[in-house]
């Protein structure tokens, strides 16, 4: 049976450094963030280990992430040899809320009203590690996002649908979704129930959208 992984990559580089949001394949990886049901473990891919990361990518029945069609892939690609990660059934979180809703939303915003939990750091900080050396905080801070992708996931699995907070609204939004289909079965493992969505934070900005 193929496993089902839940990916989230850090770059080297920002897009200011690039010549903006249209060549995010200039990026460069600096680490692959992923969870593995079939493993039932998170694993951190340094660049020089993306082969590994491309034989795992080849057993994938689904590759979950969070705006992964549009920047993981488009950063990750130009180093696979084998494997085109178009081909791989995705499901990509944000895409998903974004149909739903006709706005982008944060993982931060999602993940603070579905689970009670916010990211450790943020992209520009993972690009600091990185150029610091410090890979045991890169792998933290990307891992972490791993899991925090994986827990929305499963809870709209669960339960149909997703909260997110709104800067025009006090209090947590919800949005529905699609997650429990058939092809997002199997390979799966014993998952603890997701906490209730968050009390809501009064005058919080989360209308942010961030690429990383």
């Amino acid at each position: 049976m193929k496993d089902h992984i839940v990916l989230d990559l850090e770059t080297q580089y920002e897009f200011s450094e690039v010549g903006g949001r249209d060549y995010p394949h200039l990026l460069k990886v600096s680490l692959v963030g992923v969870y593995s049901y079939g493993q039932d473990r998170f694993l951190a891919f340094e660049e020089k280990d993306i082969p590994a990361l491309e034989t795992l990518l080849k057993n994938t029945g689904l590759l979950v992430g969070f705006n992964t069609k549009f920047f993981d892939y488009a950063v990750l690609q130009p180093y696979l040899k084998e494997v085109d990660l178009k081909t791989i059934p995705a499901c990509d979180l944000m895409e998903d809320v974004t149909n739903v809703l006709g706005h982008r939303l944060s993982l931060d915003s999602i993940a603070e009203a579905t689970l009670g939990a916010q990211k450790i750091a943020h992209g520009l900080d993972a690009i600091r590690y990185f150029r610091e050396g410090n890979m045991e905080a890169l792998k933290k801070y990307c891992l972490d996002d791993v899991r925090l992708t994986r827990d929305v996931f499963e809870y709209g699995k669960k339960h149909g649908k997703v909260f997110y907070h709104s800067k025009y609204r006090p209090d947590a939004l919800s949005a529905p979704v699609s997650w429990n289909m058939h092809q997002y079965g199997g390979a799966q493992t014993a998952f603890p129930e997701a906490p209730a969505p968050a009390s809501p934070r009064a005058h919080r900005d989360t209308g942010n959208y961030s690429l990383f």
